[in-house]
């Protein structure tokens, strides 16, 4: 009769093994599913597993060449709502494809991105997905390059999900929205308004790919139409409300000549609101206000807020797909995903032209 384990022991292969009358490594064999096994052989061994409440060791069968099959993702962090409909894109889409799917967060952290991906290289993840905007400096974009090829030698790939390409020889998945694009277009909508005088809250101390993406398009829809910018109306933010708000407060104190402002997020256009709500204006009769993402706190703000939307799930679902099928998606390995704004009751025309 086979050794049955004691209370609090957990059980072995051997275990396994013993009870379903094979050797370890045919259990193996069966627990990752990489090798030819009878259909009766099979059944005898997941018996046992059920019977003995046999827990696969993941380190274990990716040591018999079952692989650890697992999609990681990082992420600035899991309060941020683009950042989480992301993860759920790259969750479904992982779990679709069988995979199990890690989080990992960097809080913003650039040393920190690059100690994660060179842990999932160690852990053998299949794809390593590094979601939002990044830094542009010289130094990171490099160190970054170096690590997704790394990654590519040691079989894994380097996903880049809402930031550009680092390069045309770097082995990466590229998924990105057109984030340029979006600004440019929802910028252009405020000047048709008649809009003139457009304050950008954005931008920041060090380089942000995302950011920058928007105030690029902001500047581009300005240069379109033969209007400039105004330096001192592009407020350093970050993405939070309180961010927004005080950044709100302070270009009130300073100028109030602007009758429309673009707020970087929609998180951001929330703070922007509660400021201008304090201050006795009206939104949008004395200041229009668009913000970025059409997360769903768009619609529950007052008023409901004119944005750009970013399918963001879709966004994570394509790149682990993409990132996961290369062969079948070859020419789909730098895609971009159109935006487009959605126009709400936040944005109208400016008060002198009423």
């Amino acid at each position: 009769m086979a050794r049955q384990p004691t209370s609090g022991e957990r059980p072995t292969v051997k275990d396994v093994a013993a009870s379903s009358g094979v050797s370890a490594t045919t259990v193996s064999r069966v627990l990752a599913g990489n090798y030819p096994v009878s259909a009766a052989t099979r059944a005898r061994v997941m018996k046992a597993v059920r019977e003995l409440d046999y827990v696969i060791n993941a380190q274990a069968r990716a040591l018999v060449g079952g692989g650890t099959k697992t999609v990681a993702f990082i992420v600035h962090d899991l309060v941020g709502p683009a950042f989480a409909y992301v993860g759920q894109g790259v969750e479904q889409q992982a779990t679709a494809e069988g995979r199990l799917c890690l989080v990992c967060t960097s809080h913003g952290d650039p040393d920190r991105e690059l100690e994660i991906l060179e842990l999932m290289r160690e852990q053998q993840a299949e794809a390593v997905v590094l979601v939002g905007g990044g830094s542009d400096s010289p130094s990171y974009v490099e160190r970054m390059a170096q690590a997704a090829r790394a990654l590519d030698k040691s079989g894994s790939r380097l996903v880049l999900c809402g930031r550009p390409p680092l390069g045309a020889d770097v082995p990466a998945t590229v998924v990105e929205y057109d984030n340029e694009g979006g600004a440019y277009a929802v910028t252009s909508y405020l000047i048709s308004l008649g809009h003139r005088d457009i304050a950008f809250l954005g931008g920041g101390v060090t380089s942000h790919s995302t950011i920058d993406g928007r105030l690029r398009g902001f500047e581009r829809a300005h240069e379109a139409h033969r209007l400039s910018t105004t330096p001192h109306r592009t407020r350093a933010v970050t993405f939070d409300r309180e961010s927004g708000y005080q950044a709100t407060r302070e270009l009130l104190a300073r100028d109030r000549k602007f009758t429309a402002i673009f707020a970087a997020t929609d998180v951001v256009a929330s703070g922007v609101l509660v400021a201008l709500r304090e201050a006795g204006l009206r939104v949008p009769e004395d200041v229009s206000v668009v913000g970025y993402d059409d997360i769903p706190l768009a619609r529950d703000l007052t008023p409901e807020l004119t944005t750009v939307h970013v399918d963001y799930e879709e966004l994570g679902r394509t790149a682990v797909r993409y990132a996961l099928n290369r062969e079948r998606h070859a020419l789909n390995q730098h895609t971009v995903i159109g935006t487009h704004v959605i126009i709400r009751d936040s944005a109208g025309p400016p008060p002198a032209a009423r």
